[in-house]
């Protein structure tokens, strides 16, 4: 019995390079997908539509830890001043960070003082003629925060409405790209 040789064609070489190409870009493709998905999970972008920070947008750092002079982003704490001014779910708040764990607050009048130092003055009243509760005054506990701005209508830790701005509240630590 015969046998019959078929002649099978050689894999063409176009077609191979073709295939490694497609496989390179499909695997570069996935890793970069996975890295964006890692990036965006510890990012966010923020626009700010408050006058109490000099910069509108932000890209902020949800692993970051603060440190002074931080653009700090939290959620603020619930109370009825806040949701009269705010709304029943307000935004986070953006501030900068002046004091940390160790630093002493103080008030004398008006004045606020971190370390000694005047760093804001408190208002009696907000726009709608509520009265302001001045913050806490003492040590700043460890893993919270004494933020402020130096707009003069800043509602910020100078007020026990917002007060010390501890972990449990912290969004991230924003850097202004505009």
């Amino acid at each position: 019995m015969a046998t019959a040789v078929v002649d099978m064609p050689a894999p063409r070489r176009g077609f191979n390079r073709r295939l490694w190409c497609l496989s390179g870009m499909f695997v570069t493709g996935a890793v970069a997908l996975n890295a964006l998905s890692e990036w965006r999970e510890r990012h966010l972008f923020l626009v700010n539509a408050t006058a109490s920070l000099p910069n509108w947008a932000f890209l902020i750092d949800r692993a970051r830890r603060p440190e002074r002079g931080d653009y700090l982003f939290f959620d603020p704490p619930a109370s009825p001043l806040l949701r009269r001014h705010f709304g029943i779910k307000p935004r986070m708040f953006g501030k900068i960070v002046y004091g940390v764990a160790g630093d002493r607050v103080a008030h004398d009048g008006a004045a606020v003082t971190l370390n000694g130092q005047v760093v804001a003055r408190m208002k009696p009243v907000t726009r709608l003629g509520e009265r302001l509760t001045p913050g806490a005054a003492g040590r700043v506990p460890e893993g919270c925060y004494f933020v402020a701005t130096a707009h003069p209508d800043g509602f910020d830790s100078r007020y026990a409405e917002i007060g010390f701005v501890c972990a449990p509240q912290i969004v991230g630590v924003g850097e202004p790209i505009l």
